[in-house]
């Protein structure tokens, strides 16, 4: 399991790096190409740089967005914000990471399917979505503790079962509220699968306390996400 995580690891890495040598060679290529062209329509290149300075040249252009794009683009891959195959959440869209170039990061919303672009310098805004879904199962005060219990117990080993969960653990009682007591559940899964994990793990657990007789109390179900920037 180790070795497979490091080789995941690895290629999400070479991907990365690939993508955004990539940007920078098609940006360096352009750059050289404007200079020909600007050298063939008989505008002396080599004295408008001197004329104006290529400390000046640079200072103008940090002062643009698409150079505070560079900047922070490659910071994204040297600092190790995220890598093409991450699952990141940008304001109301969540998706994987399809590419990372010297100016956007682009992913394919989870939801829609839309392919969204991300100006590097909006990193701050970007959370990196965690395999962690934590499940909040509110039982009837009714119900004696020893027989929630067994019922969560129950829960959690249906959970394991289904398709595309990693780990699945019963965390104990977790809030007391008004008209209910709140169990927790903690799954794991990939990123890409937690809509669907979500509805499955919601079906055992409906159908779980039909089978036991249990009618939810007037609170609702949550899954709560742990994310982190």
């Amino acid at each position: 399991m180790g070795d497979k995580k490091v080789k995941v690891f690895s290629d999400k890495k070479r991907k990365t790096y690939l993508r955004m040598l990539k940007s920078i060679i098609g940006a360096t290529i352009l750059i050289i190409a404007i200079l020909i062209v600007l050298q063939i329509l008989g505008i002396n290149v080599s004295s408008m740089l001197a004329g104006v300075g290529i400390a000046s040249i640079i200072i103008g252009f940090a002062l643009q967005d698409a150079m505070k794009d560079i900047f922070r683009g490659l910071e994204i891959v040297s600092d190790n914000y995220y890598d093409i195959g991450d699952v990141i959440k940008y304001g109301d869209n969540v998706g994987q990471v399809l590419s990372i170039n010297l100016r956007t990061t682009k992913i394919q919303d989870i939801n829609t399917m839309n392919i969204v672009s991300i100006a590097n310098r909006d990193i701050n805004e970007v959370e990196i979505v965690s395999e962690y879904i934590y499940l909040e199962v509110p039982l009837p005060y009714e119900i004696k503790p020893k027989a929630a219990e067994l019922v969560m117990l129950e829960i959690t080993k249906s959970i394991g079962t289904l398709d595309n969960v990693k780990t699945v653990e019963y965390q104990g009682l977790d809030n007391i509220a008004s008209s209910s007591l709140n169990y927790q559940i903690a799954i794991t899964c990939d990123p890409m699968n937690k809509l669907s994990v979500n509805r499955a793990a919601l079906g055992v657990v409906t159908e779980t306390l039909a089978s036991h007789k249990l009618r939810l109390p007037y609170t609702n179900l949550t899954l709560r996400s742990v994310d982190k920037k």
